[in-house]
């Protein structure tokens, strides 16, 4: 009989993947190269704000006179926390050390923390600005962290940017994670002089898809973050105080959201399947729901860092800002470039697509059956009971034919749980192939990555009915419905986009735990990540034909 339940904690090829991280952590392959002597550098160069703090940004300008048009990232980690010469060698950012580089990148010894590299872009004619924002580095003040304040003080520095004599008026934005979403909230002020902007992975709300996913509370990279942004920068909020004081989602954390319909301007957002932890699900969020007449995502699953600095994504990038800013005669990108793996380290295909969800998606509903089996027709009643703790409950999809499933999935589920106080539920999706696990890149730079995630507190299982869509449910986060202990409750579990194939023979694997479905030990584990877990108890997760429990899941038409 096959097993019904399992544990994915364990996973084969630990260590041998433990050895190439370490490896990877003692030599990141990252190559630096130095700054030219063509390329204009002023540092600390300072802009008054209209209260009278000054906020304070290095420009580097290509030779000429110009006029260039102007690339701004803003942050708060240090403008200056760029890579050193030291004893002959090249030391760089500490982070690409803690989290695994898989792939070799390549940039200037300008470059600070998941900015873009100004003497790439001042070779190709732009002038580029890297600011400090209020209270970090060399700015003066005490600035808050995601604010409307943070965003007027971008807002002014764009404005005093296009005013300069070697600038040409128009400016764009670009940066990764804190550099991508530091770009919401100003594009939604509409500044006349933001022409375009490029979020590189950076999340929509902080509840959402940062601090508190699925209503459970993340405190492992949330926690470092945390720490390290109070070491670096001088700010008015304790956010690791305030989150404490709003475990539901409310007026506070609406005023840390940005009002993506109100984003007019040109937007290409990266919006990669292997920031699952982080900022997949709010890149493609800004993607659905900018305001902009003109929008473009760039989806891959590669390694962050390497793909931003990569030479296809500078290429997407510069036609971009070529077009916005420079206004040369350059085709719009696609609306959507898809990028289709079949493991971590295999592209597929790339290709064009208009939108997210795909519109000729075929979406099947598997049902849970009996043996640990999905089933594409709803059987009899049944049920598995499993330990939250210990166990997964997991059922497999067997593919007949080379499939390709590309979206969001969803997992509705009749479950009730004893013993548990305020329950939690994760769910993984793995892909397996001759019987082994499959591994994707994840966040963090982990590299035996599940398919597709998520996860959900149960007293948080209230849905929003403005912002969920038909296979896209959001819940409020607003209200607690307390589970009593062996009631059971209906829940929808939204997971995690990804676009893969699945081989003739494959098969998919659903995991359902009550506690994150991958290890988190350093070496080989998913760290820092780590969400609070269910902390003891039995769940049963049960199935009729009037009480279904089911997967839905995107499958993609052959052309």
């Amino acid at each position: 009989m096959k097993k019904t339940l399992d544990r994915p904690w364990r996973r084969p090829g630990a260590a041998a993947y433990a050895r190439r991280r370490i490896a990877a952590a003692l030599r990141p392959p990252i190559t630096v190269y130095p700054m030219p002597p063509d390329v204009t550098k002023e540092e600390d160069v300072a802009v008054r704000m209209p209260d009278g703090v000054r906020l304070r940004l290095n420009l580097f300008r290509p030779a000429g006179d110009g006029p260039f048009p102007v690339l701004l990232s803003a942050h708060p980690y240090g403008k200056d926390a760029h890579p050193k010469r030291k004893r002959g060698r090249w030391s760089v950012n500490p982070q690409y050390r803690v989290m695994n580089q898989s792939m070799p990148l390549r940039f200037s010894d300008q470059t600070s923390w998941e900015a873009p590299d100004p003497v790439w872009w001042t070779r190709r004619g732009y002038a580029v600005i890297n600011l400090d924002t209020r209270g970090g580095g060399r700015s003066e003040g005490r600035g808050d962290l995601f604010s409307d304040q943070e965003a007027d003080d971008i807002a002014q520095v764009i404005a005093w940017a296009a005013a300069q004599p070697w600038s040409t008026g128009r400016v764009g934005m670009l940066g990764v994670s804190y550099l991508a979403m530091s770009q919401y909230k100003v594009a939604a002020l509409n500044p006349p002089a933001l022409k375009a902007i490029c979020p590189w992975e950076g999340f929509t709300d902080m509840y959402r898809d940062f601090f508190t996913p699925g209503g459970v509370v993340e405190n492992g990279f949330a926690r470092a973050w945390l720490f390290i942004t109070k070491r670096t920068a001088r700010v008015k909020t304790d956010l690791a105080v305030e989150r404490r004081k709003h475990p539901l989602r409310d007026a506070w954390w609406d005023a840390l959201t940005p009002s993506l319909s109100k984003i007019k301007v040109p937007i290409l957002v990266c919006t990669s399947f292997s920031d699952s932890n982080l900022h997949s699900v709010g890149s493609m969020r800004a993607f659905q729901r900018v305001g902009s007449a003109e929008r473009h995502a760039y989806a891959h699953r590669g390694p962050k860092w390497s793909s931003f600095y990569g030479e296809d994504a500078l290429r997407a990038q510069l036609a971009f800002f070529d077009r916005h800013l420079r206004e040369q005669d350059v085709p719009p990108l696609p609306r959507l470039r898809l990028e289709i793996r079949d493991r971590r380290d295999n592209v597929v295909q790339v290709r064009d697509e208009q939108e997210w969800p795909l519109a000729r998606t075929d979406w099947r509903r598997l049902h849970l059956a009996e043996g640990g089996v999905l089933s594409e027709k709803a059987g009899s009643a049944g049920s598995v009971r499993f330990d939250l703790r210990r166990n997964a409950a997991v059922f497999d999809y067997h593919f007949e034919e080379d499939t390709e499933l590309s979206g969001p999935m969803t997992l509705r589920l009749q479950v009730a749980t004893t013993g548990a106080e305020d329950p939690r539920i994760f769910v993984g999706i793995e892909k397996r192939s001759d019987g082994a696990p499959v591994p994707f890149e994840g966040s963090y730079g982990y590299g035996r990555d599940l398919l597709a995630q998520g996860r959900l507190r149960l007293a948080l299982r209230e849905l929003d009915s403005v912002l969920s869509t038909p296979h896209q449910p959001e819940h409020t986060f607003r209200t607690l419905q307390p589970v009593r202990d062996g009631e059971e409750v209906e829940v929808l579990i939204p997971l995690s986009s990804s676009a893969t194939l699945f081989r003739a023979g494959d098969s998919l694997r659903l995991m359902v735990a009550g506690r994150y479905p991958r290890p988190r030990n350093p070496f080989f584990g998913h760290f820092p990540t780590h969400y609070e877990p269910t902390a003891s108890g039995k769940a049963t997760i049960s199935w009729a034909p009037d009480r279904p429990s089911t997967l839905e899941i995107p499958v993609i038409p052959k052309r």
